[in-house]
C-alpha cells in the first residue's frame, strides 16, 4: 500500500466574493441538522496533470470557490451552539500542499488511512467550521482536491450541490441551480437536550479498507439472491441491496459469535433521501440534512444466508414514507427513539451496521476546467461498522469502503466467501 508524506505550502481563508445581505445572516438549523453528527464528510477528487502551472491552478480554484460561496453563504459562516449559523462571511480554510510521490502510486495502491494526510483537518475537529478545502499537488503534476463539509449543515446530496456548482463556476458556466436554504421550515428545530449528536463517533482505532466488486460479481450476487428469494417478492435485488445483504452476512459469519447473537441487538441502517418522500416532493437542490435512516432488524441466525434479508431491508426503506416524514417534523417520537437508542448503543448492547450509497450520485462530474476526475475516493472515517458504496468510474462495478475495528477487519478480510466475489487487484482501474 502507498505511504507518502505531505508538506503544507500555505493556508488561506477564502471568503464569498460578494457580501451576504443582512437579512440572510442568520441561518436556522433544522431538527435534522441538530441531530446530525459534528463531523466532516470527506471526499478526494483526483485529476491528471492540468495544462496550467500550479499557481494558476491554485488561484483558479480559489477564485471560483470564492464566487461559489456567494450562493452557498452559510458554509462561509460559523455554527453557534447547534442552533444556527452566523452567516458572517468568515470564510473557509483553503490549504495548499505538496505530496512527495506520483499520483499513479496512490491510484494503484489505494490506502484509505494515508488519505487522511490529504485532508485539511482531522474529521472530528470541526470547531465552528462548516467547510474546508485542501489542494494537493503530486510530484507528477497530478492533483487531489480534498473537500470536507460539516454534516451539521448538509447531507450527501447537499455535498454534491456544492462540489458541482463550484466546478461549474470554475468552467465559466452561468446556468447553475443555486441551493434552496429552507430546511428549518420543513423540520423546525427542537430542544434536543438529553441526546448527544456525537453518539457513534469513536476515538478508538478504526481500520478502513476498500473492496472492489466487479459488475460480473455483483450480477452473480443479484442472481444468487433472486434464486433464493421469496416467491411473493420476485423482484431482482438492486446492486446496492445485493451488496448490503452480502457484506452484512459475511460480517456476521466472520466476526460474530453465537454468544454475541444472544446478548446484542443487531440492526442494518440505510441512509434514505427524504426529498422525494415529502408531499409535495422537494426540489433536488433543497440544501440541508434532508435524509434519515431506515432501520432493519434482521431475523436471522448465524450460519444462515437469510435470503429474506433483502425483503426486510425493502420494507424498512418503504416505511420511510410521507407519513414518516410528517411525524418526523411534527412529533417528539423520533427524538425519544434517538435518546433510547443512544443509551443502548453507549452500553455496548447495539451493533448498528450502516450503509451509505453514493452510487448514481454525480461523483465524476466535477470538471473545474481541465477535465473530470480520474478517481474519487474517501479516507479513514471515525465510525465503526460503516460501509460507503461508490460507483467505479467505468465498468459498472462498486467500491465498498468498509470501516471496522482492527480485530474485526482481520477476520472479515480473510473470509473466503467474501474474497471469492472481491476483485483480486483492487486498484482504481478495476471495475
Amino acid at each position: 500500500m502507498s505511504v507518502f508524506k505531505v508538506e503544507l505550502i500555505s493556508t488561506e481563508t477564502v471568503k464569498p466574493s460578494s457580501p451576504t445581505p443582512d437579512h440572510l445572516r442568520h441561518y436556522q438549523l433544522s431538527f435534522l441538522d441538530q441531530i446530525s453528527p459534528p463531523i466532516f464528510m470527506p471526499l478526494l477528487f483526483f485529476y491528471e496533470k492540468p495544462h496550467e502551472d500550479k499557481d494558476a491552478i491554485f488561484n483558479h480554484l480559489k477564485k471560483s470557490l470564492s464566487d461559489t460561496l456567494t450562493g452557498f453563504y452559510p458554509l462561509a459562516g460559523r455554527i453557534k451552539e447547534n442552533l444556527f449559523i452566523e452567516c458572517n462571511d468568515g470564510g473557509i480554510p483553503y490549504v495548499q500542499a505538496k505530496v512527495n510521490c506520483e499520483l499513479s502510486k496512490v491510484m494503484e495502491e489505494p490506502n484509505p488511512g494515508q488519505h487522511n494526510k490529504l485532508l485539511p483537518f482531522k474529521l472530528d475537529e470541526l470547531n465552528d467550521l462548516l467547510l474546508a478545502v485542501q489542494v494537493n499537488l503530486f510530484d507528477c503534476g497530478g492533483i487531489a482536491v480534498a473537500i470536507c463539509i460539516s454534516h451539521k449543515v448538509g447531507d450527501a446530496l447537499s455535498y454534491f450541490m456544492l462540489v458541482n456548482s463550484w466546478a461549474a463556476t470554475g468552467r465559466g458556466d452561468t446556468d447553475i441551480k443555486w441551493p434552496r436554504f429552507d430546511s428549518a421550515q420543513l423540520f423546525p428545530p427542537k430542544n434536543i437536550s438529553g441526546f448527544e449528536p456525537s453518539t457513534g463517533i469513536t476515538k478508538e482505532e478504526v481500520v478502513t479498507k476498500r473492496f472492489v466488486f466487479s459488475a460480473s460479481s455483483i450480477a452473480e450476487l443479484r442472481d444468487k439472491y433472486s434464486e433464493k428469494a421469496n416467491a411473493e417478492s420476485p423482484t431482482r435485488p438492486t446492486r446496492v441491496e445485493a451488496l448490503s445483504a452480502f457484506i452484512w452476512t459475511r460480517f456476521m459469519e466472520s466476526t460474530q459469535s453465537n454468544a454475541d447473537l444472544q446478548k446484542k441487538l443487531y440492526t442494518i441502517l440505510h441512509a434514505v433521501n427524504l426529498r422525494t418522500r415529502t408531499d409535495p416532493p422537494l426540489p433536488e437542490y433543497s440544501f440541508g440534512n434532508i435524509s434519515r435512516i431506515a432501520i432493519t432488524a434482521p431475523r436471522m441466525e448465524k450460519g444462515e444466508e437469510c435470503y429474506k434479508l433483502i425483503d426486510q431491508m425493502r420494507d424498512a426503506i418503504r416505511n420511510v414514507d410521507v407519513d414518516y416524514v410528517k411525524q418526523l417534523a411534527e412529533s417528539e417520537e423520533h427524538l425519544s427513539f434517538l435518546k433510547e437508542a443512544a443509551a443502548i448503543f453507549n452500553q455496548g448492547g447495539w451493533i448498528a451496521f450502516s450503509f451509505t450509497s453514493l452510487c448514481r450520485f454525480p461523483l465524476y462530474e466535477a470538471d473545474f476546467g481541465w477535465g473530470k476526475p480520474i478517481w474519487v475516493g474517501s479516507a479513514r472515517l471515525t465510525f465503526n461498522h460503516l460501509v460507503t458504496f461508490f460507483d467505479t468510474r467505468t465498468g459498472g462495478g462498486i467500491e465498498a469502503w468498509i470501516n471496522l475495528k482492527p480485530e474485526d477487519m482481520a477476520k472479515f478480510e480473510a473470509d473466503k466467501e467474501l474474497l471469492s466475489y472481491v476483485s483480486s487487484s483492487p486498484s482504481k482501474i478495476v471495475a
